[in-house]
């Protein structure tokens, strides 16, 4: 689709297409795997437009998706952590259970990158799949110990963010407000705000408060 490496792509347009032929969704999805930049990145706004506004179009592509999480390539595995948990809103076959542990090793590794979203999109997933909310809590909360990069105190500041959006139906809440109090002292001043914003909303929202 030459249209696909064109500056002023219409993403919008090029997605009603995709809705309509499978042909050209067939190419969105062999276009995250381009070694042309443009094309690659046109064709992840298309299909990362389609993963929130019609999962149901790419869920029946879980798998190939999923197969991305272990490219070598960084770029691609971001790709992939972004349309699955996009899809894990209508995952009415429990496809994730399958690639829980691979998903969130990449949160656990050395990459900066691929780890801080991996961060950023836990509590959309905590959300969409309460039944992984401890375990992701869990992890988001041990950032420190599980991984194996050196920038941990940037990804403390997404695991904050995405931790905001599912604290409301934490039962315990006192470690993730504990978590974020000691985020008050680090040594990223991206995550320092992070978690004074956090505690402005969150500070006095203990256990068994509404």
């Amino acid at each position: 689709m030459p249209e696909l490496s064109k500056e002023d792509i219409n993403i919008k347009g090029i997605a009603g297409k995709a809705l309509q032929d499978e042909k050209v969704l067939s190419e969105l999805l062999e276009g995250i795997l381009s070694k042309a930049d443009a094309i690659r990145y046109t064709s992840f706004q298309v299909l990362l437009l389609l993963s929130e506004t019609h999962p149901d179009i790419l869920y029946p592509h879980w798998d190939y998706i999923a197969d991305l999480l272990g490219s070598t390539n960084n770029y691609t595995k971001y790709i992939a952590v972004y349309l699955i948990a996009n899809l894990t809103k209508i995952d009415t076959e429990n496809k994730f259970d399958e690639i829980f542990d691979t998903y969130y090793s990449i949160l656990e590794g050395k990459k900066t990158m691929t780890a801080a979203h991996v961060a950023a999109v836990s509590g959309k997933i905590a959300r969409y799949k309460p039944v992984f909310k401890e375990k992701i809590t869990e992890k988001l909360l041990n950032v420190d110990t599980i991984h194996k990069g050196s920038q941990k105190e940037l990804i403390k500041g997404y695991a904050i963010h995405a931790l905001d959006e599912y604290i409301e139906d934490v039962e315990n809440r006192e470690p993730i407000l504990k978590f974020v109090q000691e985020q008050l002292q680090s040594k990223s001043p991206k995550t320092r705000k992070t978690a004074e914003k956090f505690l402005e909303k969150w500070g006095n929202f203990s256990s068994g408060e509404v």
